[in-house]
This record gives structure tokens, sequence and C-alpha cells, in this order.
């Protein structure tokens, strides 16, 4: 076997960091265990926050529907909400209503919401389906402007809210 030269290795040289950075290693590495730590500090895990989450809850409202507000029933049902459902199982929504700050309200009929599933409540006429659900109304609901849609179960008990201000967009997402 013939034997290997030997590796000449430079001898290593301190760095020098300069301490303002060093200073400002230590405060993000401090500052990003402190965010970690803070939900647990007040009792919040991710469990929690999942469990904290309504069982169904109000997404997207699409409240100025596109083009001229005519009542036609393609521009009503333009307008509409979306739920969707955040169990691992069915959710009966009999009796639940969605309503605007003005007292607009829809009622479900005999429904359930499949799990992990959205149904999208349109504000005009048409024929309801598993994914979507229709006012019946030959008026919009939405104001383009502001707003507020409660999600409400049979009980009166107020599941979801969502909000709305601005006329630079149609739609919020929740």
């Amino acid at each position: 076997m013939l034997a290997s030269p030997p590796v000449k290795v430079a001898p290593l040289r301190p760095r020098t960091v300069p301490r303002r950075r060093v200073r400002r290693c230590v405060a993000a590495l401090v500052g990003t265990v402190a965010l970690a730590a803070l939900p647990a500090a007040f009792g919040a895990t991710p469990a929690a926050a999942a469990a904290a989450r309504p069982p169904v809850e109000i997404t997207k409202i699409w409240y100025d529907s596109p083009g001229t507000d005519n009542r036609s029933r393609a521009s009503l049902n333009a307008e509409y909400v979306v739920l969707r459902n955040n169990t691992a199982r069915a959710v009966s929504l009999r009796g639940w209503t969605v309503r605007d700050r003005a007292g607009h309200t829809y009622t479900f009929g005999a429904f359930s919401l499949r799990a992990g599933a959205s149904v999208t409540l349109h504000t005009g006429a048409g024929g309801d389906t598993a994914s979507h659900r229709y006012w019946g109304r030959g008026a919009y609901v939405w104001n383009n402007d502001r707003d507020t849609a409660y999600l409400r179960r049979s009980t009166g008990t107020t599941v979801d809210s969502c909000s709305y201000h601005s006329t630079r967009v149609d739609y919020t997402t929740c």
C-alpha cells in the first residue's frame, strides 16, 4: 500500500463578528422562541385554536355582483355567501339562518352540509343542490359598500359573522 502524503490544513483563525450582528441574531432567536411559546402561555395550543373555529363558518361574501345591478337572475345569483363545514362530520343546518344587518333572512330547510364541504347561498332563484342554495329573492341583499353577514343556529345563537367596509373590491374573504 502506498502511504498518502500528509494533507496540509490551514489553521483555523477565529473570525470576529461585529457585536451588533451578534445582538441582532440573539434578539431574533429570543423573539422566535417567545412567539412560539406565546400561544401556550395563554393556554392556546394548535388543537385549541382549531377547536375555537366555528363548526360552520362564513368564508366569502360576494356583495357586488359584476356588471349593472339590473335584478336579472344572473346578476342576483352572482351575489352570494359561502359557508364551510370545518368538522369531520356532516352538520345539519335545518333552521339555521343567514342574515344581513337590515334583517334580510334566509332559513335553511332540511339540509346537511357534508364534512369539509362548502355551500354557496345565492341571492336569486335556482334549483337547490348539495353545494348551491338559492334565497329566491328578486332584490339584492348585500350592500355594495358595507354590511355584516350573520350565521345563526336554529336556537338563534350566532355561530359566525363577517363584515366588510369597501367599495374598492366586490367581495370579501372572511
